[in-house]
C-alpha cells in the first residue's frame, strides 16, 4: 500500500455521512458504512422517491456521455464529484465509443479515491484527483497533468452543485464560472442536481440532522449555471426526459438536468 493510500485510508470517518455513500446505499451499492446507511434510511422514508432519483442519475450519466462521446465528439471528461465507482462509469461509458478518450475524476471522499485507483481501469487515459470542487485551480492543475485543455473538455457536474451551498467562497455559480473560464469553445458543461420542491425540502431537513448536508435549487436557479452557453435539446429539465431511450417510458422527477456547449 502506498503512502498516499495510508493517508486516504486514515483520513476516512465512518461514523460521519458522506453524500458519496449515501448513494451508494440507494443505488444498491456495498461501499458504505451504517452512518451513511442510517441517513439514507432516513431520507427514504420522508422521501421514498430518492432511490428512483439516484437510478435516473445513474442512467443519465450513461445517456449523456454516449452523446458526448458519440455525437458531441468529445474526447476529454473531467466528471468533479465522481462518487463511488459503479457499473457505467463514465470512462467505460466513453472509451466504450472512442477508446481514445481521457477521463478525470475528482473526489474528496478517500474512500472513493480508494476504490477508484483499485477498480476504475479502462482501454484510454484515466486519471484521479484528489480534491474538493471548492478549489477549482488546485483541480485544474492537476488535471492538466492528462487534459489538454486548448481542446474541448465536457465539465460533468453530477450531483455536486448540490453539496455547495450559495453561501460559499466560492459559491456554485462562481465555481462553475471558473471551470468554464479554463475550457475552450466547444466543450461542455453538464449539471444534475435534485430540485426544491416539499418533498425534497423534508428530505434535505432529515439528512440536515443527522450530519449530512444538500442544497436544493429551484428549476430556474439551475438555468442560470447555463447563462452565456447553447443548451443542447430539449433544455433544462427533469433528469428522466432528457433524450431516453427509444424504448423508454419516463416519468418526472424531482431531478434535473441540463447540457450545454460553450460557444
Amino acid at each position: 500500500m502506498s503512502d498516499s493510500d495510508v493517508d486516504l485510508r486514515a483520513r476516512l470517518n465512518a461514523e460521519q455521512p458522506h453524500s458519496a455513500r449515501i448513494w451508494n446505499y440507494w443505488l444498491g451499492g456495498k461501499d458504505n458504512f451504517a452512518a451513511d446507511r442510517t441517513v439514507g434510511d432516513q431520507v427514504k422514508q420522508v422521501y421514498p422517491e430518492v432511490v428512483q432519483v439516484a437510478r435516473a442519475s445513474r442512467e443519465f450519466l450513461g445517456r449523456v456521455v454516449r452523446f458526448l462521446a458519440g455525437e458531441a465528439g468529445i474526447r476529454q471528461f473531467l466528471d468533479l464529484g465522481t462518487g463511488l465507482p459503479t457499473a457505467g462509469n463514465t470512462h467505460e461509458v466513453a472509451q466504450a465509443v472512442a477508446p481514445d478518450a481521457k477521463v478525470v475524476y475528482v473526489d474528496n471522499d478517500p474512500l472513493v479515491l480508494v476504490h477508484a485507483r483499485a477498480l476504475l481501469v479502462g482501454p484510454g487515459v484515466t486519471d484521479y484527483i484528489d480534491g474538493d470542487v471548492h478549489g477549482p485551480a488546485s483541480i485544474l492543475e492537476a488535471a492538466a497533468n492528462t487534459l489538454d485543455f486548448t481542446r474541448p473538455v465536457a465539465l460533468m457536474m453530477l450531483g455536486i452543485l448540490g453539496n455547495v451551498a450559495d453561501t460559499d467562497v466560492p459559491g456554485p455559480a462562481e465555481i462553475v464560472a471558473r471551470f468554464l473560464a479554463a475550457v475552450p469553445s466547444g466543450s461542455y458543461l453538464v449539471v444534475n442536481d435534485s430540485v426544491v420542491t416539499a418533498e425534497t425540502a423534508e428530505a434535505v431537513r432529515t439528512a440536515r440532522t443527522s450530519g449530512a448536508d444538500y442544497h436544493l435549487r429551484t428549476v430556474e436557479e439551475m438555468s442560470g449555471f447555463f447563462t452565456g452557453l447553447d443548451l443542447v435539446e430539449p433544455g433544462v429539465v427533469s433528469t428522466p426526459l432528457w433524450r431516453p431511450e427509444p424504448d423508454a417510458t419516463p416519468q418526472a422527477l424531482n431531478v434535473y438536468c441540463g447540457v450545454a456547449r460553450k460557444p
